[in-house]
Parts: structure tokens; sequence; C-alpha cells
């Protein structure tokens, strides 16, 4: 298949070239291959057709959008049918093509011979390399100025979305608090050491590190405090007059060291410096708590702000969380720890984040890797929920969270949970969506809402070998529950039977064997007889 025209696509519009001289083996030679740099000889190998220009910055993003795609606009449509004559016999068209996908909707669309090969990719580079000298009409840098306009358009039309769910700020604002924990914590233990060289008993009687430095600040000098400065300190301790009282008799007993007035004054500018820290921490949580609820409600009903905050953050974005298996979402965090049980071919980890959920401190030693298992199954359906839906809500979440709890339960008690389809479609009733899904953007969960009713599983015989991560099969938990245990002696006994059965079928079949045998000898003696004597 001869090339007989090319297809060129550029953000100054679209050109037709004629290939005058497009051979597949003459392309592997290195001669022709130097000469595509060559301008002089590669003019003589096409000639341009037809040159039509974008007429606006618009029109160029719209085709742009549509090559990406695959799609054959009504421009490029018109184009193709005003220069090109319709395949025929006696003059057959072959299109040379960049993109696969564009040149089908070519073929599909005006039944043009598409060429996708290395020798027509070749000729496109080529054609690239020297389109400033073959576009006719066009200056040297006419071509950058339109692919750099063109480039920031379509990057910018490919990033449309919703302001109010960036999930970046969410991964920004969870490492910003992890930072801050760590700073407030450090900083306050630094003041307690330096002003409790003047103060040490204060450190006994105000245990919280926020308000310690907020009665640092306001005492001071300790022996400036009396009992008119009492009901203000009372009022930075939650209102409780008992500490007060307290903290004004400890001061006047204190066995701490006098400190110089620059001392203090630094004392105090450190002071007021935790205090702002740990107010901007307290904001920081609102604020990281809203963008999580407009963000993954789903996912924040079911696990909280932070725990949803760093799942979202160790993968990169909700999209990337979306994706992942709940097999993964279960050891997210615990890389290291997977790795070197793979290389030393140790136990795996049961969980990684997911450790800082409540449901796994509440679950007992025994259940833990079944309830982290559980929690990661919850936790990508709510992620996948919370992206993919165009109006999200936290009611999937809590019935998640629902039906986490009610797996606790079945724990303790025993008490049958309820399943994935019936949990999910008590939402969607309530939220009026099982009759309108199309509008509502849920089609991708119809068939887990189907009226038909599910067959019951079969009953696997093969016993796995760590009931930790199991947790679907609710029927081995039963099964297990109703096995007698027995004792030692009992286990020896049944062996003993056991073995004493199986030598006895082994006695018995070798003396089948053996008779079996005998009888084919003596049929096989009394043949050879019966030849003798008729010789």
């Amino acid at each position: 298949m001869t090339v007989t025209h090319v297809l060129f696509e550029s953000a100054s519009g679209y050109a037709i070239f004629e290939a005058k001289l497009s051979e597949d083996i003459g392309s592997k030679t290195k001669a022709v291959a130097d000469s595509f740099f060559n301008l002089a000889k590669f003019g003589k190998m096409v000639s341009l057709m037809s040159f039509s220009p974008f007429k606006s910055a618009a029109q160029a993003l719209e085709n742009i959008n549509d090559v990406s795609e695959g799609l054959l606009n009504d421009h490029l449509k018109n184009l193709l049918e005003l220069n090109l004559s319709k395949t025929s016999k006696k003059s057959p068209i072959t299109l040379a093509v960049s993109d696969p996908l564009l040149g089908k909707s070519i073929k599909d669309a005006l039944g043009f011979q598409i060429d996708v090969s290395e020798n027509s990719q070749n000729i496109i580079r080529g054609i690239r390399l020297h389109a400033p000298k073959l576009l006719k009409g066009l200056q040297d840098d006419d071509l950058q100025k339109a692919q750099l306009g063109l480039g920031h358009s379509y990057s910018r039309s490919k990033l449309k979305f919703n302001v109010n769910r960036i999930d970046n700020m969410i991964i920004q604002a969870i490492a910003l608090l992890d930072q801050l924990d760590k700073d407030v914590n450090l900083f306050s233990m630094r003041i307690r050491e330096w002003y409790g060289y003047h103060f040490p008993e204060l450190i006994r009687l105000v245990t919280d590190n926020h308000q310690y430095a907020r009665v640092a600040k306001f005492i001071g000098d300790k022996d400036t405090l009396d009992e008119e400065k009492l009901p203000e300190l009372a009022t930075m301790l939650e209102d409780d007059s008992t500490l007060a009282q307290n903290i004004l008799d400890a001061a006047r007993g204190s066995m701490g060291s006098a400190l110089s007035d620059i001392d203090m004054l630094n004392i105090s500018a450190f002071a007021t410096r935790v205090i702002s820290l740990s107010d901007y921490r307290k904001s920081l949580i609102t604020y990281l708590s809203e963008k999580m609820n407009s963000v993954a409600p789903s996912l924040t009903a079911l696990l909280g702000e932070r725990v949803g905050a760093r799942l979202i953050s160790h993968a990169g974005s909700l999209t990337n969380l979306s994706k992942y298996p709940a097999s993964t979402v279960q050891i997210l965090g615990a890389e290291k720890a997977l790795f070197r049980a793979l290389k030393t071919k140790g136990n795996t980890p049961k969980y990684g984040l997911l450790y800082h959920s409540t449901f796994i401190a509440r679950a007992g030693p025994k259940h833990k890797g079944r309830i982290s298992r559980f929690l990661a199954n919850k936790c990508s359906i709510a992620s996948r929920i919370d992206c993919y839906s165009e109006n999200p809500t936290p009611k999937f979440g809590e019935a998640l969270r629902g039906q986490v709890e009610e797996r606790l339960n079945f724990f303790e008690t025993g008490a049958p949970p309820s399943k994935n389809a019936d949990a999910l479609r008590k939402v969607l009733e309530d939220l009026g969506l099982e009759e309108d899904d199309e509008e509502e953007g849920m089609d991708v969960d119809k068939p887990a809402f189907t009226s038909l009713e599910a067959e019951p599983r079969k009953e696997k015989k093969k016993k796995r070998k760590s009931d930790d991560m199991d947790v679907d099969d609710e029927d081995t938990d039963s099964h297990s529950a109703k096995k007698v245990k027995l004792s030692k002696e009992e286990k020896k006994a049944l062996k003993k039977a056991e073995k004493a059965k199986a030598k006895a079928e082994n006695t018995s079949k070798e003396g089948e064997s053996s008779k079996k045998e005998k009888k084919e000898k003596k049929e096989r003696k009394e043949k050879k007889e019966k030849k003798k004597s008729k010789e």
C-alpha cells in the first residue's frame, strides 16, 4: 500500500499534502532516512495541496479536542471531501494519518484507505520538521505562537473541575496538620521546661498544653498573682474556680526561682507564639472537616476526617484511591512492612493507616485482621461513590458505617449483619434515586441493586490457612461452633481405627488380586495343555 496523500494537523490549521515518492522498502535505507532532514530533498517527496487555517482560537480548540478523542470534525470532513475525490479502482487514495483512531473515523465516514505505518509516520515527522517552509503564508514564528496559545487553552479545557471538590487542598491541609501537631507538642514541652524554672508546680496542675501556655502568659511573674486575677484565671480553665484557687495557693508557696524581666519577656513572647499556633491548628481542623465533607462525605462519615484525609493523601488523590482494590486500601501506609514480610517470607501486615480508625481499636485481638479487611472493603465502596457521583452525600457512608458496627456486633454476639445491596438500596430509597438513577449519575451501581434474588453460595470444603483475615465467610463460624471438641485420647483412637480399616481394605484387595492371578495362570496352563494334546 503506497501512500498518495498525507494529512497534517497543526495548531494553525489542517494541511493536505500529496506524496510523490513514498516507498516502504526504500524508506528503510539510510539515504532515504537522511533525506527527511534535508528540505531540498524532502520538498521533492511531498507537495502542498491545500492548507485551511483555523478562523479563531475557539475553532482551533474545538478541532484539537476532536483530534485527541479520535473524532472527525465537520471542518476536517469538508476539507477532505473538497480536496480528495472519492476512492475508485482507477484512482485509489491512501491517506497517511498520525492517529489511528482519527484514521478509523475518516475511513468510516469517507471510505478512504488509511495508512498509519512507520513510513507514513516518517513523512509526517518530516512535514512537522519543515512546516514553516512548506506551509505557505506563514512566518517562522507564527506556528510557534499558535502552538503555545493552543497548548494553554487545551490544558485549561482539560482541567475543568468543580472548585469546591479539589482534593489537593485536603492533601496539603492534612500534611500541614500533621506537621503542626509535632511542632505544637515540641513547643509546649519547651515552654513547660522554660517556665518550670519559675513555677514548677503549674506543670502538675495544668496538663493541657494549650491551657498551660495561656495560663503561663497570663500569670507571668508568680508573685503578682492575687485574688483579683482569680475570675479571669478561672475562665481560662473552663470556669474551674477550684483549680484556679489551687494555682494561687501553689504560686504563694512555690519553690521556683525568680527570673529577670528580660527572661520573663522572652517566655511571654514564646507563649504567645505557642498560643497562636494552637489556635491556627484548631481553625485548620475545622477547614479540613469542611473540605472532607464537601469532597468525600461518605468516606468522612465512615472513617472520620483525619483517617480519610490521610488515605487520600497517601493515594495521591481521591480518584487514585477509588481505583485501588480493597486489599490495597487495607495496607496503605504499611508498604515497608509488606515488602519486608515478602522478602523474609513472614506474616504480611493486616492494616496500615486504617489502624487509626476507632473500629480497629474496638475489635478484639482475634478479630482485628478481619475487621480491617471488612473496613477496607467499605472504604473502597465509599471512595468510589464520592469520586464518581455528581451529588455526593454522607448517607452512603453512614449506611456503610452501620454495616461495620453490625460486623463488630456479629463478632461478639453472632447476630447476622446486613448485606451491601440491602443497605445501599435503603439509602437509594431514602434519596429517591432508585427510579431516577440516570439523572443522578448512579448508573454504575445498577447491577448491585438488582431485584433478582441472590443464589445461595456453595459451601467450600477447603480450610483457610488463617482466620484472622477472613471476613465474608459467615458460615464457617457457625460450623466451627457446632463441631464437638475431642480429647487427645479419642483422637488417637480414631486414627488407629482408620489405620486398621485401611489395612483391612489393602489386605482384601491383595487377596482378590492374588486369586485373580492364580485363576489366570490356571487358564493359561489349561490352554497350553489343550494345544499340546491337539498337536
